[in-house]
């Protein structure tokens, strides 16, 4: 793999020696709400160190490192057992979105406290009828002398019971990409509520955003009336970047069912195989990770479509496997059982950060020519 040993080398020093804040652990691109306060402690202390933001610029406190140094320091924290930041969304997302398309006060009151940590950052794009259609999106945001009203509701949102800002998807104009705008929204404001949706694995990372009347002042807009599919398609994507740090996280999961099974006297020819296969697909999806890293390729590209598609069906297989070597401790296990929070986990991959039939259809409409798929 292209990447700077010294660098990495550089990761991996600072990583052995940096204290850990009280609890915190890797807890993936979203903290609950009891790991709010690690990692918000954990992303000052990547600030303070210069590792905050790597892909930022240098006038904004990134290192405007490449997509394989960007890459490189996911993988040596998913090794340490630590996140890579204190969420996605704040860095990834809005902070690149505001540096595109924001205003000159946005971008200086909004950008520091998202590399610091003092903010956390919501997504508020999907909606109950709108989730791989953002088009489809129907909260609205109507222009009044003072600003702009809100009304709709969202889903799905990681992190909004603890998020500061939200970075909001709404119509302002017709159907369709052109009604679209993108508003920064201070979750605190009056008429926002925010209800935690109780995952199977007894987490609440996501929520449902009721947004009623919501006063937006005319400062709130990101770039310009009608800009907000740009915004949407410049967002997507950079979630992908730490797929093949996954695979760090996978190969422990099949040494962690290797020994379950085993204990338990279950480690029969089967679970082998399944053990064996798992094992390749792992190995696949870091080596074209590595080859797309290597190329150069940005986050959104479809290479990394492909990615997530092996990453997902790799996931959901271990969680399988799992379950299988639990046998039947699986169904009496507690929730904090890792293997079995591993499978429940595992049902929603193919959903988050864009679900395989949409991936599916980007490899066909963008890489194979295929037609492209009808509008109803």
């Amino acid at each position: 793999m292209s990447t700077d040993l010294a660098f990495r080398s550089e990761i991996r020093e600072w990583l052995v020696q940096a204290p850990r804040p009280a609890g915190l652990h890797d807890y993936g691109p979203t903290p609950t709400p009891d790991d709010v306060q690690a990692g918000r402690a954990w992303q000052r202390q990547l600030a303070d160190a210069g590792y905050a933001c790597l892909h930022w610029p240098r006038d904004r406190g990134g290192r405007q490192a490449t997509v394989a140094e960007q890459a490189a320091f996911a993988e040596e924290c998913a090794l340490a057992g630590v996140p890579r930041q204190f969420h996605l969304v704040g860095p990834d997302l809005a902070g690149p979105v505001l540096m595109a398309y924001g205003s000159a006060d946005q971008r200086d009151t909004l950008l520091e406290p998202i590399r610091t940590g003092e903010h956390l950052w919501c997504q508020l794009f999907s909606e109950p009828g709108a989730g791989s259609d953002l088009a489809s999106v129907r909260t609205r945001a109507v222009p009044t002398d003072d600003g702009w009203v809100v009304d709709g509701q969202k889903v799905w949102t990681s992190g909004a019971a603890d998020a500061q800002y939200g970075l909001l998807l709404a119509r302002t104009g017709g159907p369709g990409h052109g009604g679209l705008s993108a508003f920064v929204v201070p979750m605190n404001l009056d008429g926002i509520t925010v209800r935690p949706l109780v995952q199977m694995n007894g987490e609440s990372k996501f929520n449902e955003v009721f947004l009623d009347g919501v006063l937006l002042s005319p400062e709130a807009l990101i770039g310009v009336e009608g800009q907000g599919w740009a915004v949407a398609t410049a967002t997507l994507g950079r979630e992908r970047l730490s797929l093949g740090s996954n695979a760090v996280g996978m190969l422990k999961a099949l040494e962690e069912i290797t020994a379950a099974a085993r204990s338990r006297g279950r480690l029969g020819d089967h679970l082998k195989a399944g053990v064996t296969d798992a094992w390749l697909g792992v190995w696949l999806l870091r080596s074209t990770w590595e080859r797309a890293v290597a190329e150069g390729t940005e986050p959104g590209g479809p290479a990394f479509s492909v990615l997530k598609v092996i990453s997902t069906t790799t996931y959901q297989a271990i969680g399988d496997l799992g379950m299988e070597a639990l046998g039947l401790d699986g169904l009496t296990s507690e929730l904090d059982e890792p293997l079995v929070d591993r499978m429940l986990v595992a049902h929603a991959q193919t959903i988050l950060g864009g679900t395989s039939e949409i991936q599916r259809n980007i490899l066909g409409e963008r890489i194979l020519g295929l037609p492209r798929e009808p509008k109803p």
